[in-house]
């Protein structure tokens, strides 16, 4: 192997200035500048006796686990809301003034907030399971005995070793390198990969993207540069998704509202009234708490945790939880054939010799080059178990070259048995030979069988990377590989285009090839491939190129980016799927990046969402998953909101009229209960197939305003018919009952509306609360412990039929705005 990292006396070569690295570290430590990197520690690692003084000095890389954040966070985070507050101050003042039925909604909130806590903390419990089986371990040298550790066991000098696609997980100093290139674009902003030689510093969060070697940590835990820049935002969280946002927008509007209201509200009832006190009081209280979404929020977390906790049990970890409602807004996938449409393996069925070579030359050649590589990728894994070394091999390796998707291709340098030195080259046959080549076009015969085809050149002198290396190649075989297919990649496809999402192959090799393998996957429009060589620049004509074809080829990493970015700039929502170290940074700039268990530590700390099982069947789940929690969340919050906007209305009626507040808060409470909150909570967690849509403020309140309004006016109205209807003692409670009905009524319709389309298990739903209430009209107990009795039967039959009116009022007016707006 290459020895260039040391001059001939064996010094050091001092690495090239890094000053991006360097004002990066200070950006986070002023103070202290970045003191010279100590020289590297000897190559076999600490001790055992020193790993144990270190871990005694708490110097170990205690970085918070991903993706988990703390049970006392999330009880804060459920109990300690704005809604809560209030909630609890109106039950504690109920609990004083008015019966035990008055206070229920403050028992009610108890209970949903316990219900949160546990679904959350089964969520917390799945994603840290996952993400110990999920996390990569580094290899370690300790006592001279190289060992894979967890990253949390990393102590400060440790020896790491480095390979293609390893992340460097804590801070350093080079102490090996091995044509090491590391990629720090992810925090410098800098594109190029970076040639590292002993000594050069290495920073948390990079990633190798060819060679190999070790570095000794220098820095371990917070005191990282990644993590303190990630330590918060890699967390667990429920936030940062346009359904979460989008409810806080709406519960911001609903406070807005709230407060004037309830404010009238308590004038009108405990001055301008000369009620009984704690009357009044309850009836104040009774109007201001159902103006309050409470359960909105919950469910919404409910949701989202339950489908962690689904997708779990499919071994797919979703790293941010917002990406299972992206996933499900996506409507371009971008797919990295190698490890995504085909297995990682390859095998090689076909070696022919160019230019009258000598097969069993080209053999040894072969040989000789997979045991150059102690980091093999795909292809020279084939190569290697098709030609395996026996014993000692005949050539000395001098020098080699790991494999680049940048240029393309590999190298290595030999002596040979008899002495002889030569230098070779192993890639793609497109890069290494000159256009118009006669070989080609018995490569594109190759390609357009599917199969994948690698030359093997010799090239003059031995310095492998200089940049004319591959100018004078001589052609002197072909290897052919047959990649295998993934059994179930081909139904995947299929289910993305059912629905309506877009699917483009983006790969490094070449693209004919690639159109193949996709063909034989039944990918719609698999014919239309194009040479990324050839993809133009300007990031309008890119976007043209990228809706206009289905397959690419040779496409370099950052063109990978460039063509996520060129889609999200005409409005797609984009997912890329990968494993391996090319496709990192397209990965992070994605809408949703899906990363195979199996790919690089690199490509999965980058990710969303880690397919554990490696099984790129498991995405529709994950998109089932997302349209189940989007759109039942939707219906969930119209049937919230509708109940706002009623109890807003209601309450300004009764501040304008100056009449009692209909209703006490034992009567919301069991209207709440069986329109919204145990109907909602089936509703939301009920299969859902319906295709994400944007703008979820918008489409509910398309909705919930006019239902809102067309109950609240129902209600109002039966109401005032019973005020001049009933007169003397009990008249109160009566109109009451009367307004309570109605109000009802219409809100079961509202139900049904949601509820559609209709299964046998909805019907049920809709039909148990609607005998729920009926029983607690004729159950005398329960009429007394609610304060609802239906006195005479002109105006029960009259709320009926107001009630009547609204729902053909609602009928109208919900598939109006359906036509309206196409929602």
């Amino acid at each position: 192997m290459t020895q260039r990292a040391l001059d001939s006396s064996g010094e050091q070569t001092p690495g090239p200035s890094r000053p991006a690295m360097i004002d990066a570290g200070a950006e986070l430590d002023p103070v202290h500048p970045m003191e010279p990197p100590p020289p590297p520690r000897r190559p076999d690692g600490l001790s055992t006796a020193e790993v144990a003084e270190r871990v005694a000095r708490g110097e170990v890389n205690d970085v918070p686990v991903r993706s988990s954040r703390s049970i006392t966070e999330i009880v804060r985070a459920n109990v300690l809301t704005r809604f809560n507050l209030i909630i609890g101050v109106l039950w504690v003042i109920m609990l004083f003034v008015a019966p035990i039925q008055d206070s229920l909604f403050g028992f009610v909130i108890v209970a949903n907030t316990g219900i949160g806590i546990i679904q959350e903390w089964r969520a917390k419990r799945t994603l840290d399971s996952l993400a110990v089986i999920g996390e990569a371990k580094p290899t370690v040298r300790r006592d001279g005995v190289a060992a894979e550790i967890s990253t949390s066991e990393i102590v400060l000098g440790d020896v790491i070793e480095l390979g293609p696609g390893d992340k460097v997980v804590v801070d350093g100093t080079v102490a090996e390198a091995d044509s090491l290139e590391i990629d720090e674009s992810l925090l410098t902003g800098e594109a190029d990969p970076v040639l590292k030689r002993a000594g050069d510093p290495v920073m948390s969060g990079s990633f190798v993207v060819a060679g190999g070697g070790a570095f000794t940590a220098t820095k371990v835990g917070r005191e990282a540069y990644a993590a303190q820049l990630a330590e918060e935002a890699s967390r667990f969280t429920l936030v940062h998704s346009e359904l979460r946002s989008g409810i806080s927008t709406i519960l911001k509007y609903v406070t807005w509202m709230m407060v004037p209201t309830a404010i009238g509200l308590i004038i009108s009832q405990l001055v301008v009234k000369d009620n009984n006190f704690k009357d009044s009081v309850a009836r104040t209280v009774g109007g201001i708490v159902p103006m309050i979404p409470e359960g909105l929020v919950l469910l919404t977390s409910v949701a989202f945790a339950i489908g962690v906790v689904r997708l779990g049990r499919k071994q797919c970890l979703v790293q941010e939880l917002p990406a299972i409602e992206g996933l499900a807004r996506v409507d371009v996938v971008c797919l990295d054939k190698t490890g995504t449409l085909t297995e990682g393996g390859m095998d090689v069925t076909e070696v022919r010799p160019l230019n009258g070579s000598d097969e069993a030359y080209v053999e040894e050649v072969l040989r000789s080059f997979g045991a150059s590589d102690p980091r093999p990728n795909a292809s020279l894994q084939a190569i290697i178990d098709a030609y395996p070394v026996d014993g000692e091999a005949a050539w000395t390796v001098t020098d080699a070259m790991p494999f680049s998707s940048a240029r393309k291709y590999s190298g290595a340098a030999f002596t040979e048995a008899d002495g002889t030195a030569s230098a070779w080259l192993l890639g793609a046959p497109d890069v290494l030979l000159s256009e118009g080549d006669a070989t080609l076009a018995e490569i594109e015969q190759l390609n357009e069988q599917g199969l994948r085809v690698l030359l093997l050149a010799r090239v003059q002198g031995d310095d492998l990377d200089a940049p004319g290396a591959a100018a004078g190649a001589a052609p002197t075989a072909l290897v052919v590989l047959e990649q295998r297919l993934r059994p179930d990649a081909g139904d995947t496809l299929a289910y993305f285009a059912d629905q309506n999402v877009a699917t483009k192959v983006i790969s490094g090799d070449n693209a004919v090839s690639v159109g193949a393998v996709a063909g034989k996957l039944g990918l719609a429009g698999a014919e239309n491939t194009l040479d990324a060589r050839r993809l133009p620049t300007d990031p309008d004509e890119m976007a043209t190129a990228m809706e206009q074809n289905a397959v690419f080829g040779r496409v370099t990493p950052q063109q990978k980016r460039d063509m996520v970015a060129a889609l999200q700039s005409r409005g797609h929502t984009v997912a890329m799927t990968g494993d391996g170290v090319n496709d990192v940074l397209a990965l992070k700039d994605a809408d949703i990046g899906v990363s195979m268990g199996s790919g690089s530590e690199a490509t999965r700390a980058v990710a969303q969402i880690v397919l554990l099982n490696n099984s790129f069947a498991t995405l529709p789940s994950v998109v089932a998953e997302g349209r189940r929690v989007i759109g039942n969340i939707t219906r969930v919050a119209t049937l919230f909101l509708t109940k706002t906007v009623y109890s807003v209305l209601l309450a300004i009626l009764v501040v304008c009229t100056q009449v009692e507040y209909p209703f006490l808060p034992r009567h919301l409470t069991l209207l709440a209960t069986l329109t919204i909150g145990v109907p909602a909570f089936f509703l939301a967690l009920a299969p859902n197939k319906e295709r994400a849509q944007p703008h979820f403020v918008r489409r509910v309140m398309r909705y919930a305003i006019p239902s809102g309004v067309i109950a609240a006016a129902a209600t109002f109205t039966t109401y005032l018919v019973a005020r001049h209807h009933y007169t003397g003692e009990g008249a109160l409670d009566a109109e009451t009952s009367a307004a309570t009905l109605t109000l009802f009524l219409v809100a079961m319709w509202v139900l049904a509306i949601i509820a559609r389309p209709y299964t046998w298990w909805r019907i049920g739903l809709v039909a148990a609360m609607g005998l729920g209430f009926l029983i607690v009209l004729v159950v005398p107990w329960l009429q007394d412990f609610f304060a609802l009795k239906l006195v005479g039967t002109t105006m029960p039959w009259t709320a009926v039929g107001i009630a009547v009116a609204a729902a053909a009022l609602l009928e109208f007016v919900w598939r109006w705005v359906g036509r309206r707006f196409g929602v």
